[in-house]
Parts: C-alpha cells; sequence; structure tokens
C-alpha cells in the first residue's frame, strides 16, 4: 500500500499524479476565484478570491508567459487549478489551447473543478483540450439536499461520458471526522469515476482558524493528526470490497520530498549555477555595477543577472577572484523557480 514516495495507493494512480510526482506539472492558477467558501479551503491570502494567473511562481498575463514557464521549467504537462476554473471559463479554455497548440497533443492537462458551475456544454468545451478532469464534490462543505447531491453526481456521470471514465475522478482533503462520508461518497460515484486522489489535510494562513478550533496538528505543526490515517483506513475499506477504483492518498511529505523537489530539479538554472540534492541553486554573485563590470572584464567565467541585478561567477575561479580583485562576493542559494527565493546568503569576503 505504502509507495517509495510517502504516498498510499490502491491498485495505480491516475496519469496526471504520474507527472506530478515526477516533477514534469506546471501548475497554471487560472483564477482565485470560486463560486464556494470552503472553511477547510487552504489556499493562501496572496490568491484566494484574486483573479489572477499563476503558472507555478510566475504571475502571468498572457499566454506567452505561461508558455514560457513551461520551456523554464521543463514540464511536459499541466495542472489548470484555482479557485474554479469554470468561473473563467473562456480564459481556461485559452491557455489550455495555447498549451496544446505550442506543446502538442501529447502535453498532457487535468482541471480540478467543483460541480457547481460545470455543465454539459462546458464539459464539452473543455474537453478539446482538457485530458482528465478531477472533481471536487460539495458534500464536506455543508449538509447537501439529497437533490442537490444527486445533481452533482449526475454532472460528474455526464464527465465520465464526455472525457471517458478512465480520466475522470474526485479529489479531497482527509477531513479526519468525514472518513465514513468519504468513503460513502467514493463507494456511490464509483461507476462513473477510474480514481480518487485524497490528500493530507494542511493548515494554512486561511483556514488557521477553522482548523485549531476542530482539529489537532501532528508533531510537524502543519499537518492535521487523523488526517493521512483516515485515508489509510479508506484504502483498506476498499480492499474489503476488492474496489478496482485508483486510491491515491498524497501526503504532505511526497509533496515536498517529491512532487516539489522533482520539479525544482527539472527546472532551468542559470550559468556556472550547482545544483544541490534538494533542487536549490548554488551561485558565486557580486553586485552588478559598472566598476564591477569592469573589475571582472579580463575573467571569462561569468554571467550577468539583469533581473537581480548581480554577477554570477564560476566556482572554478572565485579564489582567483578574491586574489586579484576587490570584488565583494557572496555565496548564494536559492531556488530556480521565477521568484527566486533566497535560502542562504554566505559573504565569502
Amino acid at each position: 500500500m505504502k509507495s517509495k514516495n510517502y504516498a498510499y495507493v490502491l491498485n495505480d494512480l491516475p496519469e496526471g499524479c504520474k507527472k506530478c510526482l515526477k516533477g514534469e506539472k506546471l501548475v497554471l492558477f487560472i483564477t482565485g476565484i470560486c463560486p464556494r467558501k470552503c472553511n477547510y479551503c487552504s489556499l493562501s491570502e496572496k490568491r484566494k478570491d484574486k483573479d489572477e494567473i499563476w503558472a507555478n511562481e510566475r504571475p502571468c498575463s498572457s499566454t506567452e508567459d505561461v508558455i514560457q514557464e513551461v520551456i523554464d521549467s521543463n514540464a511536459t504537462s499541466a495542472s489548470i487549478t484555482g479557485g474554479d476554473p469554470l468561473s473563467r471559463l473562456e480564459r481556461t479554455l485559452e491557455y489550455a489551447k495555447a498549451l496544446k497548440n505550442k506543446f502538442g497533443k501529447s502535453f498532457h492537462i487535468h482541471i480540478y473543478l467543483t460541480p457547481i458551475l460545470a455543465n454539459e456544454h462546458s464539459l464539452k468545451e473543455l474537453s478539446n483540450y482538457i485530458d482528465e478532469v478531477r472533481f471536487h464534490p460539495s458534500f464536506l462543505t455543508r449538509n447537501l439536499k439529497k437533490e442537490e447531491n444527486e445533481k452533482e453526481i449526475n454532472i460528474i456521470k455526464i464527465a465520465s461520458q464526455i472525457f471517458g471514465k478512465q480520466n475522470t475522478g474526485i479529489e479531497l482533503p482527509l477531513l479526519p471526522d468525514k472518513k465514513q462520508e468519504i468513503l460513502e461518497y467514493t463507494i456511490k460515484i464509483s461507476p462513473f469515476i477510474s480514481f480518487v486522489n485524497l490528500n493530507e489535510f494542511e493548515i494554512s494562513d486561511t483556514n488557521f482558524d477553522f482548523v485549531t478550533e476542530n482539529y489537532v496538528l501532528n508533531e510537524d505543526t502543519c499537518t492535521i493528526k487523523g488526517s493521512k490515517e483516515s485515508g489509510i483506513w479508506i484504502i483498506k475499506e476498499l480492499e474489503k470490497e476488492n474496489s478496482k477504483l485508483n486510491i491515491n492518498v498524497c501526503t504532505a511529505k511526497t509533496k515536498l520530498q517529491y512532487q516539489f523537489k522533482n520539479r525544482l530539479k527539472l527546472h532551468k538554472i542559470l550559468p556556472y549555477g550547482t545544483r544541490t540534492n534538494s533542487g536549490t541553486v548554488i551561485y558565486f554573485t557580486t553586485p552588478l555595477s559598472k566598476e564591477n563590470e569592469q573589475k571582472i572584464k579580463s575573467f571569462k567565467d561569468y554571467f550577468i543577472d539583469k533581473k537581480k541585478n548581480r554577477i554570477i561567477i564560476s566556482p572554478k575561479i572565485i579564489q582567483k577572484i578574491i586574489k586579484q580583485t576587490s570584488l565583494k562576493l557572496a555565496k548564494v542559494e536559492e531556488y530556480p523557480t521565477f521568484d527566486g527565493d533566497e535560502v542562504l546568503i554566505q559573504p565569502l569576503n
């Protein structure tokens, strides 16, 4: 059941998850607008309810920005998320189409939706460019009336007919007090889906009050006690039923130690950078100025990084630079992502 990547899996993984684990999925955040206000939503304040577009850590204003991020991150596929992408259907179609046109039909795209805005027309429109659809049903958000629940299930049934059962699934947070409801819903909807992704529940700045009032944190202070164990229980119960569904309990460790780290390792880095085992990059730098450019001009192994206003120097000549110039040097460890957040800055002289 437990996999080498800290996840817990019954049967197999959907195609989108396989690519995500390899770090090959670009995350296209199409909008923070959503018709539903889930009290457990972990979307950051930076993005929640904001009608903005992000490709991984890159803010985007055009399809060209997203395409550039695909190239820079060496992605082979993408996931479209939000908010609810259907709240901005035309935008979602535009960006998905642009990705398929640029990178071809084999560029796998999966999408996260609520069933609230979905209908047969919008799902058919999406199917022109989307390969796999994942629904977040509403039954965890509040007590649904029977007709409301049946309406959502019917939407997922329609999606299964359009995308194919093998490309249709649901994805839910593992609220430990809701494990029985999650199991029952999974069994009920199993004729129309092939996979269920269950995410270990995590605390965030936007769900902090809800989590601290209703749950207990694990020692790591970011995951909720009993969440992962609830997913394992669900898998065992489905095993008893000889379920053919593909069930994936995706843990916080899976996301951090595999998905994110592998994505970092695939990302392009600047000249003279050294990639670490954790996916960060080490550069030797000096501030960019006309004076410093003159001082380093006689050395060949350097790169002008205008974005961060610095000169990156080959590690091979660092000692020579220290001895022969008065340049102020630093060893910098940072993420290779668009934002380039720094982990460590260590002055060398």
